[in-house]
């Protein structure tokens, strides 16, 4: 009788090494440009075991926005000296693939939806009820996210010289301050 456990283990760590190359392929070649054989080659598995765990293809990325999409910090007014720094700061890995896998999947109309209907419905809507009342949340939040992916595609993928290294106080207390009025 096979062992269950080991099995059950087994398919969890196939389902992440297939995440994980999704992740990669999505951020180098986008969501037309990367194919489930290539996902697949990079897990070291079968193709059709995308489909078996994920379903489709869009269905894995829509898993893999919802992985790279996630942000632990929310811009509230008065607390934004901690994700000034962080934005200012070399970003984790994951960060600047889900910049990258939005950038490369932004031609295909699929594409954009999903990452859209997550953003909206997850986190501008969370950054949303976070903000104090007033003009809009919505709106604001969505400014928010706004500077904070423009100041990651300057920095991360761009390399613009005068956000690269270590970013001065001063600097990082103006974009802080910049935050909490957009929040405000």
């Amino acid at each position: 009788m096979p062992d269950v456990q080991r099995a059950t283990r087994d398919a969890e760590a196939t389902r992440q090494r297939i995440l994980t190359a999704a992740v990669d392929a999505f951020a180098a070649y986008g969501f037309d440009g990367a194919s489930t054989r290539t996902i697949a080659g990079s897990a070291g598995v079968d193709p059709r075991l995308i489909t078996r765990y994920y379903g489709s293809k869009e269905a894995l990325f829509e898993q893999v926005v919802e992985k790279t999409y996630e942000h632990p910090l929310m811009m509230l007014p008065g607390d934004n000296l901690v994700m000034a720094r962080s934005l200012l700061s070399d970003p984790p890995e994951g960060q600047s693939k889900g910049l990258l896998l939005t950038i490369r999947s932004a031609g295909s109309p699929r594409a954009v939806e999903i990452m859209q209907r997550h953003l909206a419905g997850h986190y501008q809507r969370d950054l949303a009820a976070g903000l104090p009342d007033g003009i809009d949340a919505a709106a604001r939040a969505a400014l928010l996210i706004a500077v904070c992916s423009g100041v990651q595609l300057l920095r991360n993928v761009l390399d613009n010289t005068a956000l690269q290294g270590e970013a001065s106080d001063a600097v990082v207390e103006r974009l802080a301050a910049a935050l909490d009025l957009l929040g405000s």
